[in-house]
């Protein structure tokens, strides 16, 4: 039987599964990596520990250190998880409209919470911004900085890929995932395109988010809106700079949903209105390579984390998400 004595080596080696739904939709075969199973039930797992460790490298992280960040959630826990394991505090700045599960989440795992108001990136009170003046006010505090410090990148060519490729045997012709920090999907793509420069990467983009036009168009332009939490990005940041994305797909939320809800209904995986538009591109970019062909994706993190949201039928209703 294997065992670790080390909590933080469960973070990473998730498995990999075959959707079936997905697959006989594009006549291919998809995959999705359960990122779910970390322990802080999210891929952002991965990027909190290479943020962390990164940090006691270069020494600006010292005992008793406490560790800031913005966030839509997700790396918030997984930072608060690591910072918990190697004995920091976390200040966790996210907007309130974030779902509350989160938000009672990171309370429970210690973490100090402040909530702002939804922003645009361009208003000081975003909270990106926000958790930086909070860092640089703090003594002893660093700065996660997630969607600039490539760090979360290097978790993803490091990790990511190469599970992918073991996991698949090295028979890989497509991966897909939508961007928020850019990490996973540069990541991963970096990573599986060192191993065979064929591999196709595309990004799912929901509405809203300005990535599509910019890779299809070269212009940084949104189109719509989108109630995912934690996808979505109107600029290019460190992660992305170099992100080797072949094609884009635009997947609105009724496309999203549709997956979430067959994925839930017919295979039993509760998850997140990220996981549906992830599995909708793999489908999208598994038709465009053709019959036969094995795409992978990510599955985010779990459903259980929208109970209040996405999987509440009065809150679907009121975002017209039927």
């Amino acid at each position: 039987m294997h065992t670790t004595s080390d909590t933080l080596a469960l973070i990473g080696n998730t498995p990999l599964v075959l959707l079936k739904g997905p697959s006989q939709a594009a006549g291919a075969e998809i995959f999705g990596k359960c990122e779910f199973v970390n322990p802080g039930a999210s891929v952002k797992d991965r990027a909190a520990l290479f943020i962390v460790e990164d940090a006691e490298a270069r020494g600006t992280l010292q005992a008793g250190g406490i560790i800031v960040e913005g966030t839509a959630g997700n790396t918030g826990i997984g930072l608060a998880l690591v910072a918990n394991a190697k004995g920091y505090r976390t200040i966790i700045v996210m907007p309130e409209t974030q779902s509350r599960e989160k938000m009672d989440t990171l309370r429970a795992l210690g973490a100090e919470l402040v909530l702002v108001p939804a922003a645009a990136y361009s208003s000081p009170c975003h909270f990106v911004h926000t958790s930086r003046r909070i860092a640089e006010e703090t003594p002893g505090a660093i700065w996660a900085n997630q969607f600039d410090n490539v760090a979360n990148r290097r978790a993803h060519v490091v990790g990511t890929a190469e599970e992918i490729w073991a996991q698949m045997e090295g028979r890989v012709d497509g991966f897909t995932c939508a961007a928020g920090t850019g990490g996973t999907i540069a990541g991963v793509g970096l990573g599986l395109k060192a191993k065979d420069e064929r591999v196709r990467i595309a990004l799912s983009d929901p509405h809203g988010a300005a990535l599509y036009d910019y890779y299809a168009h070269g212009e940084l332009r949104s189109e719509g809106s989108s109630v995912a939490e934690g996808i979505g990005q109107g600029r290019i940041t460190a992660n992305l700079e170099g992100a080797p994305i072949d094609t884009q797909f635009r997947i609105s939320d009724a496309e999203g949903y549709s997956w979430v809800r067959r994925l839930l209904d017919e295979e039993g995986l509760c998850l997140g209105l990220s996981s549906g538009i992830n599995v909708a591109g793999a489908v999208r970019l598994a038709q465009q390579l053709g019959a036969g062909s094995r795409v992978a994706t990510i599955l985010c993190d779990t459903g259980f984390r929208y109970l209040s949201t996405l999987h509440d039928p009065a809150w679907r209703a009121e975002k017209g998400l039927v």
